[in-house]
């Protein structure tokens, strides 16, 4: 008798987990898929037009084995447990709706299309800047990652937004946390499945998907992971990361629409990109 492999979904009248029989790995992504958008219901089930194909999506959500908050925090708490001391993710830390909406794949293109934006590439140094039309990013340069393409051939775009964006950026609504005599600066972007930034390090920040889910790996500041910094991530995923064993793994989570992940001074982090996304980052600095 041939074992059938099963998968789990959600029941939308009870909310509860009920066993189907599933034939095909792309009924397994488009299951995962729908789980994260469920979960995350704040935020609306649409992709805003930022629709990724399944067979291009290479890599699942993985564990999250750092804290994962629903509900609230408070601002004490942040302090006295998170702030300068571990990564935590947040599920619906502030409603952001209308800045979803405001991101949509149509509208960034019919109001911004032909803002130039700075690329950068992926990889940990990103020396070489690019400067191209959004429209013309998104249409040429916004591609799923080939897993042979290194990263400083990569042109990513996330950050170097000038004051031109601040009417946009007042829409959004950051993380009500605050660390004593720092102030948030935005960093926005968008890119392809299979994308994202390798292990670098820098001051602390929250990050935020507004569209599409992120993988997160971070190591504390005294652990220096082992990766080549001209790789991609998506090249550390398959080629190093299976061979960690379990207590050289890094942290991680999945972070989806609506959720956001903090991490602390100068901890080591990677991002992998599992769909198309839209996200947007509040980097904490001196005042």
């Amino acid at each position: 008798m041939k074992k059938r492999k099963r998968k789990c979904c959600i029941c939308p009248d009870v909310g509860l987990a009920v066993v189907v029989i599933t034939k095909t790995r792309k009924m397994i992504h488009q299951r995962n898929a729908w789980l994260f958008l469920l979960l995350t219901n704040a935020y609306s089930l649409d992709d805003g037009g930022w629709f990724t194909e399944q067979d291009v999506i290479l890599v699942e959500p993985g564990p999250c084995n750092i804290a994962f908050i629903n509900g609230t925090l408070t601002q004490e708490k942040f302090l006295n447990h998170f702030a300068s001391k571990r990564p935590f993710a947040i599920d619906q830390a502030t409603d952001n709706l209308v800045f979803q909406k405001a991101c949509s794949k149509e509208n960034l293109i019919k109001k911004y299309g032909k803002k130039v934006v700075r690329l950068s590439t992926a990889n940990t140094y990103s020396y070489k800047k690019v400067d191209v039309p959004l429209q013309e990013y998104i249409a040429h340069y916004m591609k799923p990652q080939r897993l042979n393409t290194p990263g400083n051939e990569t042109l990513y775009w996330f950050g170097d937004n000038d004051a031109s964006w601040n009417t946009f950026f007042n829409i959004y609504k950051p993380p009500p946390f605050e660390l004593p005599g720092m102030v948030g600066a935005y960093s926005f972007g968008a890119a392809a499945a299979g994308t994202g930034v390798p292990f670098h390090f820098h001051g602390p920040g929250f990050a935020e998907m507004i569209y599409g889910r992120k993988r997160w790996f971070l190591y504390p500041p005294e652990i220096i992971p082992d990766f080549h910094p001209n790789q991609t991530t998506l090249q550390w995923f398959f080629n190093e990361y299976p061979k960690l064993q379990a207590e050289n793994k890094p942290f991680e989570c999945t972070i989806s629409p609506g959720q956001a992940i903090y991490f602390p001074d100068r901890w080591w982090h990677a991002t992998l990109n599992i769909d198309n996304g839209v996200f947007i980052s509040t980097f904490l600095g001196p005042k």
